[in-house]
């Protein structure tokens, strides 16, 4: 019998092909890399995108992403599952058969029901099927606050948006830029007894692509080294801001996360020790 590496954990990603890099599957291979960990990606659809806008968009055969992630998961000890974009409903239903089958490994759900365009996918039948078959096997979700009252249509409020979205089955919920200011913006934690943690970050005032996938993808790879859910979180997102911070402007729209940052500040510290 082959013994493990264990000292790398493995995540795997379900997500769609982003050429401009900016969210999607690479942001989630550069995430987990940068974290010490390895991402085994698993590509839901391929998107002609750049970073200004979606053009096209075309899932993935849901036999062919069966067949992605069931090669992975009889062949790697997994340690967190992260779940993004995955393009059909046929696509959400072969995930919710994937993870009924492995329920003691993490599932951290960034739960995107659209790319940017609603006329390349039928955006409400993907959201009634992330809230059907999603949201009840994720161990943290983590939408914003526009997608947290998407999910929940009847809440009012943050607090009633949370309440529903965890009455579906999901175990913790990350609600981000719940309120802002010229200063801050704060993020909400909630489990099942309620609001755990609010966590307030300076703000950013860069307009940057790919803060949720970075997200999820970073606590997903917090959460397969071991930590808590709750130290997962946090350094999910100190991570996150400093990707964020660092973000780059390779094209004519929104700027892209480096997800790397730290070893421009590696290479600074090395030149001025040698000088």
């Amino acid at each position: 019998m082959s013994s493990f590496n264990s000292s790398v954990p493995v995540v795997l990603s379900l997500a769609a092909h982003d050429p401009c890099g900016s969210a999607g599957i690479q942001a989630d291979i550069e995430t987990c890399m940068s974290l010490g960990c390895h991402c085994s990606p698993v590509i839901t659809a391929i998107c002609a995108k750049d970073t200004r806008e979606l053009k096209e968009m075309v899932p993935v055969d849901s036999t062919l992403l069966i067949e992605q992630a069931r090669a992975i998961l009889e062949d790697m000890p997994v340690a967190a599952i992260k779940l993004g974009f995955l393009g059909s409903v046929s696509n959400v239903e072969a995930a919710h058969t994937i993870l009924r089958d492995y329920p003691n490994i993490p599932v951290i759900l960034d739960p995107l029901t659209s790319v940017g365009d609603d006329e390349l996918l039928d955006s409400a039948a993907l959201l009634k099927a992330t809230i059907t078959l999603l949201l009840p096997m994720a161990t943290l979700a983590t939408p914003d606050l526009v997608e947290a009252h998407e999910l929940a249509k009847q809440g009012d409020t943050i607090n009633a948006c949370a309440s529903q979205i965890l009455e579906s089955g999901c175990q913790n919920v990350l609600i981000t830029s719940v309120s802002r200011n010229n200063n801050s913006v704060d993020n909400v934690l909630y489990n099942q007894l309620g609001l755990v943690r609010t966590f307030s970050w300076p703000r950013l005032k860069l307009f940057s692509h790919g803060s949720g996938a970075t997200l999820s993808a970073s606590v997903a790879a917090y959460l397969a080294h071991g930590l808590r859910l709750i130290d997962a979180v946090e350094q999910g997102q100190q991570f996150t801001w400093s990707a964020l911070e660092a973000s780059r402007q390779l094209g004519m729209g929104k700027r892209i996360p480096n997800r790397i940052f730290w070893a421009k500040q590696n290479h600074a510290d090395k030149k001025t020790k040698q000088n």
